[in-house]
């Protein structure tokens, strides 16, 4: 059975289609493991036995991961059969009357979800480390360091070989960030191509999307494919697909126009082993036969303005998140952790006027960037600027919002890539790509124009052939097989 856990779901899902094992079986199984590791890397919550027994008897066998388990952020994925804490003790236990769609697109794969995973508060930290919890979600290579946020239970699980794949979100980074901390692949897809539906429109005004965090491009790619398309009364749409992620992975790309950035933005070195992530990267693609130079464009300014204005709309949809469930004017430190308080806090000095002024700079973002992406293809960047941080580096206990993201020692300064493509919309993704000495994972950032997911699928694709992750991965899952 062991050997099962080692396997991405499509591979899965082939061998309880042949009989190798049973749904309930790999289910059981799943639970088994997630009982001995969950206590040290504290990654799961609200377990459902009976409703995921319920879903095997009742979800069509011939759905193409019919039997596969798999979890579900404790953030989005409203599901009538599985609560959520939404990472908050305001939050705690609360039961949806309805299923989102991402969920019922999930459910239609043949996945069998059955507990959801931890999220820092509201999904606004970089850490899953929410004190609804009780403990830290800790990193399954190192458990000093942390497994990212805000899917970073997602990561932990998957990364421990508990599950294959887990759903995840990502309003500035949350699917990414765990990726690059896990050793994962991790795709946030061009704005609007997964549905958000029907309890809202938009996540922070557009920026915020679904994902998944996997161990294989394929992976990615079928859930993609099975969950892409907007859902009924969605405000907009993203570009339509030509022939789908899992048909463009096939697809033998050469001569893009790649740049490569190993500082931030704004000019800042980053970590030697980030650095050199980026540089190993850049290498592998000149060999592949695409044309690599050198970022050469000054966007300090736009990032800076960006990353205000992605603070503030931020804050107020935190503040709008709180006011859910209790008066503002009666919410005090106790109720929240300190970070949601603070927001909360910064949220109510945002009026409408700012509001709308700082979408109206997201937007401006969002052409500045398509207008440098007309240059080249896709800019490589390291995910994060130092590999994955300590348990309590990003504690959410710093009352002051605008510190805890922009400031010196900041979410910003440690990861001052993902969040530009949440603002401007485009596809972007972690894969891993890179390990340090010490085997923390360090993942290498892709960015292309709005709409070209595909041209993306198809670089990861590439990548994953001529810089083979999977050995990293199974070495890692099968440390834990007998703990």
């Amino acid at each position: 059975m062991d050997e099962l856990f080692e396997c991405d779901a499509i591979a899965l899902a082939e061998q309880i289609k042949k009989g190798a094992v049973s749904a309930s079986e790999m289910l059981e199984a799943s639970l088994s493991r997630a009982e001995r590791l969950n206590p040290s890397l504290h990654a799961i919550v609200n377990i459902n036995t009976s409703k995921a027994q319920d879903l095997i008897a009742t979800t069509e066998q011939s759905a193409p991961l019919y039997g596969v388990p798999t979890l579900l952020k404790d953030l989005g994925a409203e599901a009538k059969d599985f609560p959520s804490h939404n990472g908050s003790r305001l939050y705690r236990d609360t039961v949806y009357s309805y299923d989102a769609s991402i969920y019922t697109r999930i459910q239609k794969t043949g996945l069998i979800p059955y507990a959801r995973t931890n999220s820092p508060e509201l999904g606004i930290g970089p850490t899953s480390e929410a004190g609804v919890y009780g403990n830290p979600t800790r990193n399954p290579w190192n458990l000093n360091h942390t497994s990212g946020g805000s899917s970073g239970g997602s990561g932990s699980a998957v990364a421990a070989g508990i599950v294959p794949l887990a759903h995840g979100s990502d309003g500035g980074g949350s699917v990414r960030i765990p990726a690059s901390c896990c050793g994962l692949v991790g795709i946030k897809p061009t704005r609007a191509r997964l549905p958000d539906g029907p309890g809202v429109g938009e996540g922070w005004a557009g920026m915020a999307i679904d994902g998944f965090l996997t161990r294989s491009v394929r992976d990615s790619a079928f859930m993609l494919d099975q969950c892409s398309g907007s859902d009924l009364g969605a405000p907009y749409s993203a570009p339509p697909l030509h022939k789908g992620f899992m048909a463009s992975m096939d697809d033998q790309q050469s001569g893009l126009r790649i740049a490569v950035l190993d500082t931030d933005f704004m000019g800042n070195p980053v970590h030697e082993e980030c650095r050199k992530a980026v540089s190993h990267t850049a290498d592998m693609l000149r060999q592949l036969g695409h044309h690599v130079s050198s970022w050469s464009s000054t966007i300090a300014p736009d990032v800076r303005d960006m990353m205000m204005a992605w603070t503030k709309i931020v804050a107020a949809g935190t503040l709008l998140s709180v006011r859910y469930k209790k008066d503002i004017d009666a919410l005090t430190p106790d109720d929240v952790d300190g970070v949601t308080y603070g927001a909360v806090q910064l949220g109510k000095t945002v009026s409408g006027a700012d509001y709308l002024q700082s979408i109206n700079m997201i937007h401006a973002f969002g052409r500045k960037m398509a207008a440098l992406f007309e240059d080249f293809d896709v800019l490589v960047t390291p995910t994060l600027a130092e590999p994955p941080a300590l348990i309590g580096r990003f504690k959410p206990d710093n009352a002051d919002f605008m510190d805890y993201r922009n400031g010196p020692d900041g979410v910003f300064a440690y990861s001052p890539y993902t969040a530009a493509f949440n603002a401007s919309g485009q596809p972007a993704m972690s894969l891993p790509l890179h390990w340090t000495s010490d085997q923390l994972p360090v993942g290498v950032h892709f960015a292309s124009a709005y709409g070209n997911d595909e041209m993306l699928i198809s670089l990861a694709a590439q990548c994953e052939t001529s810089m083979p992750w999977h050995d990293k991965q199974v070495g890692l899952i099968r440390q834990f097989h007998h703990i």
